[in-house]
């Protein structure tokens, strides 16, 4: 699977460079976000503005992945440039309910920051 990764002091930028997403070039993007929590990024924005096709709802089972560590780093795992083929398959597997999704990738890092402010704040509130 081709990608490219843009990291940045908050969050990192994955931008597919496929035209599907498939059960063979997933497995890759799994390793890639395993890796970028390793690496200590809780935030991470997938774009996949390049990806035309989709098999099955099986192959988007990925991005759950991320989306998990994401959680349990307190951060946020966010996808942006899903084409109408992707948004259905992802509507019929109920993987929409389980990922935040933008539109834009502007969207998606103002949600980061957001969040990140939000931590800020309450890190210095006292809480029983």
């Amino acid at each position: 699977m081709k990608f490219s990764v843009d990291k940045h002091e908050k969050y990192v930028v994955i931008k597919l460079k496929e035209s599907k997403f498939t059960h063979d070039n997933t497995p890759k993007l799994k390793s890639e976000f395993i890796l970028l929590n390793a690496e200590g990024y809780c935030n991470i924005v997938l774009d996949l503005s390049s990806v035309k096709q989709c098999e099955d709802s099986q192959d988007l089972s990925s991005l759950l992945v991320g989306n998990r560590l994401c959680k349990n780093a307190n951060g946020l795992f966010i996808v942006t440039g899903i084409n109408p083929v992707v948004s259905k398959i992802l509507e019929m597997s109920n993987l929409d309910q389980s990922l935040t999704i933008v539109t834009k990738l502007e969207e998606a890092t103002d949600l980061i920051f957001m969040d990140e402010i939000e931590k800020e704040l309450l890190g210095g509130v006292e809480r029983d």
